[in-house]
């Protein structure tokens, strides 16, 4: 709902759980009043903040009035050379050299629904119904450029999104240096930051920090938001817990160079500033020309972290990701990588989908290897032809033959880079992106495509749309393995994901029935704009059971569940030569959308016996595990366990995950679990052994068998161990 108070000019945004209100200053400027727990509508606002009555010192003010400096004010969008020192949200470089700009308030209006952004992705909504969107224009008539701020206020959920475009409607070349998606000021700095770091191998490790004055911010400067940090930062407050307390979640739908920057002033403000990096940006406009950024998605909640992280699953899920795939259970998997790496022909292939097939695995993807003569990183990427050696009848013969199993096919791809020893190499060697006369570093033997020429987007068009008709390809796993350098101009980072973006938008809308699956590894992608185009994310090259909790349970914080693929690899495992059991790996997995990547062929009976009971007991619990509601309990950044649980919408069901990490000598007696998110007067069934009220639950909890003390030389190891619960609605009181 959106209030808005015309005599004061203020405007009252307002959700099922939080209220966003900003004025406009007597500079024609925008003010910020309040962001937080919603709160009733009225008149006026205007008692939300009071200025001083006279200036102080030497901050700059307006000539009319000494009172009025905008280093006071906490603003909504700030410009930068007029009276606040503060980062700006925007900075635009005049033909005289100047950077001064003076966005005055123009007009507002409403419109129902949600309008989409062009050229990018972002969130949506299905009827007018589901939210109000209010335009702010804004008008800097000396350089003749119109600012619009947009807003969308989502009924039913606490989201707020906004973006930002200019238009430059004079006959000046403008240029572009900085501008935000968002900006906010917060009258305090009784804050923690909260994001999500680290590297390949080691994605979205959850790190927090206290705010302190000055300046803190995560960025990405790689060409891809890269697995270093995630477009997402939290502020939360200091006595916030995973239940309880205050959280802002800001993320940004964009999977270029970004900046979530923070600044705490003199006066112990905290400003957020988010969206495209300006390190290395810019962007000309000329007259009647625009420019529109990407979307921040803001949530708030009151209930602590897991309540920021269950609304952002659900926008994410309903009305970020797109397509036949947004609803529907994922596939169970087997992919030949880890079994076969690049040395595979049609026979190896068809004898694992022969044995996958009746252990309940519904897909097979073919990895890297099968095109050009690949037979090692360092040729044929953009060479996108069959390997005739390695699978004769081409893909539609490996097609038919995994098909008669009962399976699907699905297709690896690296499309956006190209290997020097490649015939696309020789013949377009101008394709590749990079600086005339500067030597082209390599990332795993790889350059990158120029993805802002369209003949390139052509061609990666054209090609995929080939290779997935011939093969009636029903799976794509869409790689990244390397970071960009050498770009080339300043505008060249932003055309790339946009010519990213094109591509995205027109193969997925020729093939409406293919299950996409981007990567998080390698070029590092794990971002909400990608989740527009494909409903999950390989989240890791490093496929350890231990690690992958710590990967899994990072990436939770802001990505559904659905959205995590997550596999049982061979061991010893191929990242850390880590031995964990058939069992832990399964457990580990089940929370994601699950598949295998090893040699099926090697499994002894018993272990195939294992992995069809792991399988059937996926299938049964599928749309539990992918699409409820997901609960953190224990973080493996804080304890030796772990466990989270999923939990059905309506309360009837729920499945626990608890993890044990390193066996402990002579532990505490009664170790338990606290359960979360149930309903307290159903009473359930706990794997079929006992029966219990949810408010048991949820307060006493389910306490575990007594640990053995003393072990023979015989014993299995008791390190990475893990559980899963069951819980099933016996009757409600």
């Amino acid at each position: 709902m959106i209030f808005v108070n015309e005599e004061s000019r203020e405007f009252h945004l307002q959700n099922s759980n939080s209220s966003y209100i900003f004025n406009v200053l007597k500079n024609g400027s925008l003010g910020h009043l309040y962001y937080g727990k919603k709160i009733k509508h009225r008149d006026s606002f205007s008692h939300f903040f009071k200025a001083p009555k006279e200036g102080v010192g030497i901050i700059a003010h307006i000539k009319e009035d000494s009172a009025f400096s905008l280093e006071y004010y906490k603003q909504e969008y700030p410009s930068y050379g007029s009276t606040d020192f503060r980062k700006p949200a925007i900075k635009i470089l005049q033909e005289n050299g100047s950077r001064i700009t003076g966005f005055q308030y123009d007009s507002y209006k409403i419109l129902k629904g949600k309008p989409f952004l062009k050229g990018l992705p972002s969130s949506y909504v299905e009827n007018e119904h589901e939210a109000s969107t209010l335009e702010i224009k804004l008008v800097d008539k000396v350089i003749s450029c119109n600012l619009y701020l947009t807003y969308t206020v989502y009924e039913g959920r606490s989201v707020i999104t906004r973006n930002a475009r200019v238009e430059n409607f004079g006959s000046e070349k403008l240029v572009i240096e900085n501008f935000m998606s968002m900006s906010i000021d917060f009258p305090d700095y009784d804050f923690d930051m909260l994001h999500l770091s680290g590297a390949w191998g080691r994605e979205r490790a959850i790190k927090e920090r206290s705010l302190e004055k000055g300046w803190q911010y995560i960025d990405s400067t790689r060409g891809a938001s890269s697995s270093h940090q995630n477009p997402f930062i939290a502020l939360k407050r200091k006595d916030t817990t995973e239940h309880s307390g205050d959280i802002y979640g800001f993320s940004l739908v964009y999977s270029g160079n970004f900046l979530a920057h923070i600044e705490v002033d003199h006066f112990d403000a905290t400003r957020i500033t988010m969206g495209i990096n300006p390190f290395d940006f810019s962007w000309e406009l000329d007259g009647n020309q625009e420019f529109q950024t990407p979307e921040v998605v803001m949530v708030y909640s009151n209930n602590g972290i897991n309540e920021m992280i269950n609304t952002f699953h659900k926008l994410l899920k309903e009305r970020v990701a797109r397509g036949s795939w947004r609803d529907k259970e994922r596939p169970v998997l087997i992919n030949n990588w880890e079994a076969t790496y690049f040395y595979f022909n049609e026979e190896k292939l068809v004898e694992i989908a022969k044995t996958a097939a009746p252990l309940g695995f519904e897909l097979f993807v073919l990895d890297d290897g099968w095109f050009g003569h690949r037979n090692g990183d360092n040729s044929s990427l953009g060479d996108w032809f069959v390997d005739k050696n390695k699978l004769l009848n081409g893909l539609k013969g490996l097609s038919d033959k995994i098909k008669q199993e009962g399976m699907k096919l699905g297709l690896w791809f690296e499309p956006e880079m190209i290997s020097e020893d490649s015939e696309l190499f020789r013949a377009h060697p101008d394709w590749v992106l990079g600086v005339e006369n500067r030597n082209l570093s390599l990332g795993r033997n790889q350059y990158v495509l120029d993805l802002s020429r369209k003949e390139v987007r052509d061609y990666i068009i054209e090609i995929v749309s080939e290779r997935l008709t011939e093969g009636n390809i029903s799976y794509v796993k869409w790689d990244m393995n390397r970071n960009i350098t050498e770009i080339p101009k300043k505008d060249t980072a932003h055309k790339y994901i946009l010519g990213l973006y094109e591509i995205l938008e027109e193969i997925t809308k020729r093939f409406p029935h293919v299950l996409f699956e981007s990567c998080a590894s390698g070029g590092g992608r794990f971002d909400t704009g990608m989740l527009y185009y494909m409903p999950q994310t390989w989240a890791s090259d490093n496929t350890d059971a231990c690690e992958r909790l710590k990967i899994q349970y990072g990436t939770s914080i802001v990505y559904p569940i659905s959205s995590i693929g997550a596999h049982v690899s061979d061991v010893p495992n191929h990242q850390t030569a880590r031995i964990t059991s058939l069992d832990m790996r399964n457990k580990v997995a089940f929370f994601g959308s699950f598949g295998y990547e090893l040699d099926i062929t090697k499994f002894s009976e018993e272990m195939k016996v294992e992995v069809k009971k792991n399988i059937e007991f996926y299938k049964e619990n599928r749309k539990l595990l992918q699409f409820g509601d997901f609960i953190r309990l224990h973080s493996p950044f804080e304890e030796n366990r772990v466990s989270w649980m999923s939990v059905a919408s309506d309360k009837s069901e729920a499945i626990i995950g608890y993890y044990e990490i390193l066996s402990e000598t002579n532990p505490s007696y009664n170790k338990k679990i606290i359960l979360k998110g149930l309903d307290e007067d159903i009473l359930y069934s706990v794997n079929g052994e006992y029966e219990a009220y949810g408010d048991e639950l949820m307060n006493v909890g389910i306490v575990f068998e007594q640990p053995d003390r003393y072990f023979s030389y015989e014993s299995a190891t008791r390190d990475f161990r893990g559980e899963i619960i069951k819980l099933t609605r016996v009757r409600k009181n």
